[in-house]
């Protein structure tokens, strides 16, 4: 393996990676998380909080086009040839995400006349990281191929498309149950940008030509930029001191130099006793990067015949460290990189969620024979659809479910997702209450586990909460 594949290799192994979906945890209404994915749901307690930094992890993390396995499986081929083909393969829409998500603490409390508390509010601050990338499927084929085999084909520079944010978000929620049909909820969000890169506005192409003067003849048409707000203070500091950059880090958790507002709003609908509907919009807001900015951007158009870059062979004399040596160079001398220090805004990835369930099952009581009528339904099954605003579009998924409560205080609920990265997720989350503390447990894709190498994407929900029920 070249050392010019390595940021390529990179690439793949960031493909394992997924999106923000939590098609487990929605609708999960013994989880007092669940407001954070519909701030509009139905609760049945009258208060809760979590308990500190276990509360609520999550991590989800896949992609689309291959997985590590197509590329690194000990099956006879040769890597080069796996490598080439998984480039093929890729294409510039297809993406690779990771979300993590860790809840600092958490709490919340019903509030309303004392007859009929049907007012919740609900508080929290979590740390989240988000990133998203889109395969440079121009610049791979550049990198490998070399531009001697492509004369006339002009690569286009917009498929470098990225965007990764460390921020944290403090919110509170209100949740009111208008009547025995109609609840709704809102949530507003402060954001605290911690880290950003953004580099989802490059334009341009780059392409050769027979020359006239020279053998080839390379046209420029750049329009490049990458944006980055918390980082240069970090790396610029020539007195390095690691505890004074985790003061930093800390200071930017709660009102951080680069802060942004959003907000939350969903409902839930019950059309019957057995058929309800629910849906919410999540993080309709922006982060407004003012402080601590360093922007890189290259924008020019120009002819160039002065070098020859083809890729040179072992027996011309040169050695390929001297060739990308002087290469280099030439190429420091002819692109000009502009540093600003300019302000910017990013908007959040909007989600929507939107779910019809039906609910059936009565708890039969063994001393008469008949039914519990206020005891709820055992069981429910639904579909959920899932989407999230991404900078090439939106990306969905949609997932159908069954939940069964198998006892007082034990849960579970499994689904099946389809989405671009896969047509046989199956997923699986159980909820317990002991004591009034909730353990919830919430893992997918079981059935890529038996090679986790290849499977498109794995996902993992865990928390501790204690809740105060309702005395009825």
């Amino acid at each position: 393996m070249t050392l010019k594949k390595l940021p390529f290799v990179f690439i793949l192994i960031l493909n394992f990676c997924f999106s923000q979906n939590k098609q487990i945890l929605y609708g999960f209404t013994e989880i007092p998380q669940t407001l954070l994915l519909n701030p509009g749901g139905n609760v049945r307690y009258k208060g809760h909080f979590g308990i500190p930094l276990l509360s609520h992890f999550h991590l989800n993390t896949g992609g689309t086009g291959v997985s590590i396995y197509d590329v690194f499986a000990e099956d006879g081929r040769d890597f080069n040839i796996k490598f080439r083909d998984a480039v093929n393969k890729l294409q510039p829409n297809d993406f690779y995400s990771t979300t993590q998500q860790l809840e600092l603490f958490s709490g919340g409390f019903a509030f309303g006349p004392s007859y009929n508390k049907n007012k919740y509010l609900s508080f929290g601050l979590y740390q989240e990281f988000d990133f998203v990338g889109y395969f440079p499927k121009d610049y791979a084929v550049l990198a490998l191929e070399g531009n001697q085999s492509n004369i006339g084909k002009p690569f286009k520079l917009d498929h470098l498309n990225l965007n990764a944010d460390i921020l944290s978000v403090l919110h509170v929620g209100y949740n009111e149950k208008v009547n025995g049909k109609f609840t709704y909820g809102v949530r507003g969000k402060i954001y605290s940008s911690i880290f950003n890169v953004n580099s989802t506005k490059n334009k341009g192409t780059f392409t050769t030509v027979n020359g006239e003067n020279n053998i080839y003849e390379h046209i420029f048409n750049l329009d490049l930029a990458v944006r980055t707000s918390g980082i240069s203070s970090l790396i610029n500091d020539d007195n390095y001191d690691f505890s004074e950059d985790i003061k930093t880090l800390r200071k930017r958790v709660l009102f951080g130099q680069n802060l942004g507002l959003g907000f939350d709003i969903g409902f839930t609908y019950q059309i019957n006793k057995q058929w309800y509907v629910d849906g919410s919009l999540l993080d309709i807001g922006f982060i407004h990067h003012s402080k601590d900015i360093e922007n890189y951007e290259l924008k020019d158009d120009f002819t160039f015949e002065g070098i020859d870059p083809l890729f040179p062979e072992s027996n011309e004399g040169q050695s390929a460290n001297d060739y990308w040596s002087e290469l280099e160079e030439d190429f420091e001398d002819l692109f000009e990189i502009d540093t600003t220090q300019t302000q910017y805004t990013v908007w959040r990835p909007v989600k929507l969620n939107a779910s019809l369930n039906y609910a059936f099952g009565k708890k039969k009581l063994k001393d008469c024979d008949c039914l519990a009528e206020d005891g709820g339904f055992l069981n429910r099954v639904g579909a959920q659809l899932y989407a999230v605003k991404r900078p090439k579009g939106l990306q969905a998924a949609l997932t159908a479910y069954y939940y069964r409560r198998i006892f007082k205080g034990l849960s579970a609920k499994a689904t099946y997702t389809i989405d671009p990265y896969s047509f046989s997720n199956i997923g699986l989350g159980v909820s317990a209450n002991i004591l009034g503390l909730n353990i919830y447990l919430m893992a997918d894709n079981f059935l890529s586990y038996q090679n986790i190498y290849d499977a498109q994407n794995v996902s993992l929900q865990l928390g501790l909460n204690y809740i105060f029920k309702n005395e009825n």
